[in-house]
């Protein structure tokens, strides 16, 4: 398995990302430890989770995701065999939000305490935070790298214009740079990254882990009515592309995975890791059936035809 480089950060990752949302939510402890352990069986090593996972859930108050990681470490020893990648910023109610330095170097320390660990390999921040001064942002994570207990930085859910901003003041003032964008892309949604932050990622050497690969499960098939939307924990995610040109995009991917011997969510998983400049997108698993669904994606080639019509049927995005 060929691994890739994470911006110029040095650290080396398998082209799949494990996404950490769903562990203490909707996959419980056990079998979250049970999806971690075959996900390093199987040669993988790259797991993103985040501070708020999952306050989202009722009588959740975030960092949920973080502890039940925490506690496989301890279980398991597997510690050394992952990159680990977490995030800040995002609202945690009274523990505070946002990307000032003080509450950046509270959210680590509560991050590492949960995590059982000593240094986070790829500290993010989740959203921008235009109330604060970049300089004092990079300047709390330069404090945290200076430390041991971050490795490299990234950004997710920047606009071009801010990571643009955010580099040049790295640049300028000698701070460390985000050495990735963890962007929404996937079949379905393309614009949004492909307009402006692709050229800068490229031209930059940033790292791109995106998130909903799956667009929220639309693109492993299993949503293809609004019924069978309802009632599940992200049925309202896929609503906007239960459309035609949502449902020609999986025409195609039907057929693609046909051809291939494959899954939908396989083929869309394997036409992210064929994109040039993406390092690993990102995808959760609540079964192991699901996760050795996922793991599949790695091994599989597309042939050059069907990644140009899976290009052009989703060409700009489905949504209208």
């Amino acid at each position: 398995m060929q691994s890739r480089q994470i911006g110029r950060s040095g650290l080396s990752v398998a082209p799949l990302c494990l996404g950490g949302n769903v562990f203490g939510w909707t996959a419980d402890e056990a079998t979250s430890f049970a999806i971690l352990d075959r996900f390093v069986d199987s040669g993988l090593n790259f797991v993103d989770t985040a501070d708020v996972y999952s306050r989202w859930a009722p009588g959740h108050q975030g960092g949920e995701s973080e502890t039940v990681i925490g506690r496989w470490f301890k279980a398991s020893g597997h510690r050394d065999r992952i990159v680990l990648a977490t995030k800040v910023g995002m609202d945690l109610g009274p523990a505070g939000k946002g990307l000032s330095g003080a509450h950046i170097e509270r959210a680590v320390e509560a991050s590492l305490r949960r995590l059982g660990t000593d240094r986070i390999d790829l500290y993010q921040s989740h959203t921008d935070d235009a109330a604060t001064p970049i300089e004092e942002t990079l300047a709390a994570y330069e404090r945290l790298i200076k430390a041991g207990k971050v490795r490299a930085i990234g950004a997710s859910n920047y606009s071009a214009a801010r990571l643009r901003a955010a580099l040049d003041t790295a640049k300028r003032e000698g701070l460390p740079r985000y050495e990735c964008l963890q962007p929404d892309y996937s079949l379905a949604e393309r614009a949004g990254y492909e307009s402006e932050l692709e050229p800068l990622c490229r031209r930059q050497g940033l790292g791109v882990i995106g998130y909903f690969s799956l667009a929220a499960g639309f693109l492993t098939g299993k949503y293809r009515s609004e019924e069978a939307a309802e009632g599940r924990a992200r049925g309202g995610n896929v609503q906007k592309y239960l459309n035609p040109r949502g449902f020609a995009l999986l025409g195609v991917l039907d057929a693609v995975a046909a051809e291939h011997g494959a899954t939908p969510a396989q083929v869309a998983l394997a036409w992210l890791i064929a994109r040039p400049g993406v390092t690993a997108p990102i995808a959760s698993a609540t079964s192991l059936a699901q996760l050795d669904e996922l793991i599949g994606a790695v091994s599989l080639t597309l042939n050059p035809a069907a990644i140009d019509r899976l290009t052009a049927a989703s060409a700009g995005g489905i949504r209208a």
